[in-house]
């Protein structure tokens, strides 16, 4: 038979630390002070884990950190993943060549596609190479909208009073089908009056 795992002993400013992050927006961090805090307060990790929803191994991993390295054994560092593709600039760049005009850049077409924006932003140097998908990531991470290359911060025509590398606000927020259909479903409701 194994030993119950408890954390340690808290220190009063850890307990303070604890608390604030269990108020605060990380969510990972939420999540092991609440494990660290439960665990304080006499729970075992068998009893912590539907509370938590979480793993009991994954429980005593935070515990066994949190004693051997205190509140900085909680804080993980970046896990992998690839390093972001493009930089800030060249994202800010992607975004103001699909809310120009491409006439006004003597292209023979009026409206962008997907396909002839990532074209452009390589034949234009802002990258190596795009994919019509990752474009738009981009301009839908910026709220652009490329559909409609004149409208700038909700204003027909001319350039953006924001000033360069500011974020383009599209006048209407993207309507996705699922989205049409709710609106439509809560609008039949609220003019019948069933709630």
């Amino acid at each position: 038979m194994t030993m119950a795992l408890y954390v340690r002993e808290l220190k009063h400013a850890e307990e303070q630390q604890l608390r604030q992050w269990l108020d605060g927006d990380d969510p990972d961090l939420r999540h092991r002070a609440r494990v660290i805090l439960l665990s304080s307060e006499g729970y075992r990790v068998p009893e912590i884990g539907p509370m938590v929803n979480a793993h009991p191994t994954n429980l005593r991993k935070w515990i066994h950190r949190f004693n051997q390295r205190g509140l900085r054994g909680l804080i993980s560092a970046r896990s992998g993943g690839p390093p972001p593709r493009f930089t800030t600039a060249q994202r800010g760049q992607i975004v103001e060549l699909a809310l120009s005009s491409p006439r006004d850049l003597g292209l023979s077409f009026s409206r962008w596609t997907l396909h002839k924006l990532a074209e452009q932003c390589v034949k234009r140097g802002i990258v190596d190479s795009i994919s019509h998908e990752y474009v738009r990531q981009i301009l839908l991470a910026a709220d652009a909208d490329y559909r409609h290359p004149t409208r700038r911060n909700g204003h027909a025509g001319g350039r953006s009073t924001l000033g360069a590398g500011s974020r383009a606000i599209r006048s209407e927020p993207i309507r996705t089908p699922r989205a049409a259909a709710a609106e439509r479903v809560r609008e039949a409701r609220f003019s019948t009056g069933t709630d």
